[in-house]
């Protein structure tokens, strides 16, 4: 397999990959980068790097603090000033490290030669495990952030599309029944936030059944470092995910698994592109192929 890494993964180039809530645009190669912009969402995962694309988007959650993830955290800010966005950005991210990321914000800022007088520091918004955060310029939208295990402290996200729905008694009503309710102070709605996509992040295998409604979602984007038999032992010491299980949690969940994709990425660097369509191909259960894409 040696011979093949000469057709690694390409160069930085972006991959897009459609789906039924947004385009999923960006990169991931485990050690090198990861970002993934998802445009019609307002959001995006992790800043690795930082094309002018991600330059609109106005959220962004940091899953971790490795450099391949997160390094281009502040390019970003520094771009939107340059090119002339008003609207602050605003960077979610787990609260344990979000102290070590002032610092490190600020550190950056002085090595640059910005003046003390004229530092200030993005908007940044702590997010706990399982508490739900709207986000700032799209009330429709809610992050719901969990633990992952990984080799750091380390988080994924579920993004929630919230709406409201007529209550299951008032359903055929007449509209001028509705109305009078309404006008009387009857609460005809109720509050349904339905799962759209969630990202793992960098994780151990295990954190996709410990974080199992992570397959209602119609997308999941989730890492597969490893590939080869052997490497079991491998993914377990770097905090990552071996194929083997992701298909024991498919195998395990079957029927409910309600993902209409997903999304593996994270690949390691010394796999060709050939070599992971013939894993894909060779391990995922035939019922999930249709659904399982390679982010390459």
């Amino acid at each position: 397999m040696s011979t093949e890494n000469k057709y690694i993964h390409n160069a930085l180039k972006t991959v897009h990959v459609k789906t039924s809530c947004s385009s999923v645009n960006g990169f991931s190669i485990s050690g090198l980068a990861t970002y993934l912009q998802m445009p019609e969402l307002d959001f995006c995962v992790d800043m690795g790097e930082c094309p002018l694309s991600a330059t609109p988007l106005n959220h962004v959650f940091l899953t971790h603090a490795h450099g391949d993830h997160a390094r281009c955290l502040m390019r970003h800010h520094s771009l939107r000033k340059m090119m002339g966005v008003e609207r602050d950005s605003v960077y979610y991210m787990p609260e344990s490290i979000c102290e070590g990321a002032k610092a490190w914000i600020k550190s950056e800022a002085m090595f640059e030669g910005v003046s003390e007088a004229k530092f200030r520091y993005p908007e940044i918004v702590p997010v706990k495990a399982n508490e739900r955060v709207t986000l700032r310029y799209r009330k429709d939208l809610v992050l719901e952030p969990f633990d992952v295990k990984h080799s750091v402290p380390a988080m994924g996200t579920t993004l929630l599309l919230h709406k409201k729905k007529l209550k299951d008694e008032y359903l055929g009503l007449p509209t001028e029944k509705i109305i009078e309710l309404r006008t009387g102070g009857t609460e005809i709605t109720r509050e349904v936030f339905e799962p759209l996509v969630s990202v793992m992040g960098d994780c151990m295998g295990e954190s996709l059944l410990e974080n199992a409604s992570v397959f209602n979602s119609k997308v999941l984007v989730t890492e597969c470092t490893f590939l080869d038999e052997g490497e079991e032992s491998m993914a377990h010491k770097k905090g990552h995910t071996h194929i083997s299980q992701i298909v024991n949690a498919l195998n395990e969940l079957g029927d409910e698994v309600k993902c209409e994709q997903i999304i593996l990425s994270h690949f390691s660097m010394k796999y060709s592109e050939k070599h992971i369509q013939e894993m894909l191909e060779k391990r995922i259960p035939e019922k999930f192929k249709e659904r399982v894409i390679a982010f390459i």
